[in-house]
């Protein structure tokens, strides 16, 4: 455990990306993102920038890398946010899609689709 709150645990991922891979989780049981509270979300939140200061003040990386993996990707089966240190050389990337999984050619659709669903939010 690296630090606590009321609302959090924060603690070393046991498998890192890179030295310093921080995991924070929620002290109350959720799953995924949508489903935590507006405190509890918050309290992610500006732990997260806490210990994005903290790593780059013990690490100096080139920058940091917050994530969250849901559904069927979160492999803890609790809502858990990733932070950790990254540098130019760490092989950590972000792989752009290609051919069939490259919707770029259809954002007018997709803004209309997203758009339409939130509008029919209370």
């Amino acid at each position: 455990m690296v630090y606590e709150n009321d609302d959090l645990a924060c603690l070393l991922d046991i498998a890192p990306l890179n030295e310093g891979h921080l995991l924070i989780l929620p002290k109350k049981h959720f799953h995924d993102l949508d489903e935590l509270d507006e405190h509890t979300a918050m309290s992610v939140m500006s732990v997260s920038a806490l210990l994005s200061k903290v790593l780059k003040e013990v690490f100096q990386p080139d920058g940091i890398t917050i994530l969250q993996n849901g559904g069927k990707f979160n492999d803890l089966g609790h809502y858990h946010m990733h932070v950790f240190p990254r540098y130019e050389t760490d092989g950590f990337a972000w792989v752009e899609p290609t051919g069939a999984a490259n919707h770029s050619g259809r954002l007018e659709e997709t803004k209309v689709r997203i758009a339409s669903c939130l509008n029919a939010k209370p």
